[in-house]
């Protein structure tokens, strides 16, 4: 065999330590998939309400739009 370490008393061989490496990496970097996804929300910045409220209601009819497609 070839080179080995020993960790805490333990032998551990290159190629397991470089797996153990790369899968720490790996975890740490990557986002968790199965977090859940809040959906955003636009921002209405209007300078009235019956603006806000035309905003509101055209967001709100091509959103449905968009979810039968």
């Amino acid at each position: 065999m070839g080179a080995a370490y020993h960790i805490l008393g333990r032998t551990v061989q290159p190629h397991q330590l470089s797996i153990a490496t790369i899968s720490a990496v790996v975890l740490l970097a990557l986002p968790n998939p199965f977090a859940t996804k809040v959906p955003k929300k636009p921002e209405v910045k209007a300078a009235s309400a019956e603006e806000e409220k035309f905003i509101a209601n055209y967001i709100k009819e091509h959103t449905a739009k968009a979810e039968k497609h």
